[in-house]
């Protein structure tokens, strides 16, 4: 089956869930929250804040079923409840 081109698409959920191309940077996801520091995400329009962060609050709410076959999936051994439980993700937009 082919796989979509994601134009236009910010949730990683729909991503993952319909079929599209994604290009896995989820090692990058885990080391980010793993180092434990402060980011400020500093990007032109138009290149992955949004799925970045839909991203990131998958793997808060331990939507572990999401990256199956993601580098993350084998890097993470706390999936239990998530990574702080089932607590909502907020975002935040300037």
């Amino acid at each position: 089956m082919k796989k979509l081109y994601p134009i236009g698409i910010q949730s990683f959920e729909k991503l993952r869930k319909e079929n599209y191309l994604y290009i896995d940077k989820t090692s990058f996801v885990y080391e980010l929250v793993k180092s434990g520091s402060y980011y400020f995400l500093s990007r032109p329009r138009r290149f992955g804040k949004s799925l970045l962060l839909s991203t990131f609050e998958a793997y808060f709410q331990g939507k572990k079923e999401l990256f199956q076959g993601l580098a993350v999936e084998k890097m993470e051994k706390d999936w239990i409840l998530g990574v702080f439980g089932r607590r909502k993700v907020k975002r935040r937009t300037a």
